[in-house]
């Protein structure tokens, strides 16, 4: 029994390991996000952070056109971290889905 228990702290203290790791390199992963067929694109970290907006000069005739590209392309940026936070968990988790409420950063 105390065999079982060693070793379950041992595949633990692994995941946790590698948990961690996974963290780190989500953290320095750089996504970018597109809207209006690539007139604004965004670019996040990991951490959701804004690393960077690009605008095409074409997108700045109208004010409320621009402001609903650049949230669209906020948002593809956001799920495409996302996607990527769940593709790299999965590698970690044995394919198993990421608890829901366990966030990433």
């Amino acid at each position: 029994m105390k065999g079982n228990i060693a070793q379950l702290m041992q595949q633990a203290q692994k995941m946790q390991e590698g948990l961690k790791q996974a963290q780190e390199e989500l953290a320095n992963l750089e996504v970018t996000g597109q809207a209006g067929g690539g007139m604004v694109e965004v670019t996040l970290s990991g951490r959701h952070e804004v690393r960077g907006i690009r605008i095409d000069p074409g997108a700045t005739d109208d004010v409320e056109m621009l402001e609903d590209l650049v949230a669209a392309a906020f948002n593809d940026a956001v799920n495409r971290v996302q996607e990527a936070s769940q593709e790299k968990m999965s590698g970690l988790t044995g394919g198993m889905p990421v608890p829901p409420g366990f966030t990433l950063p």
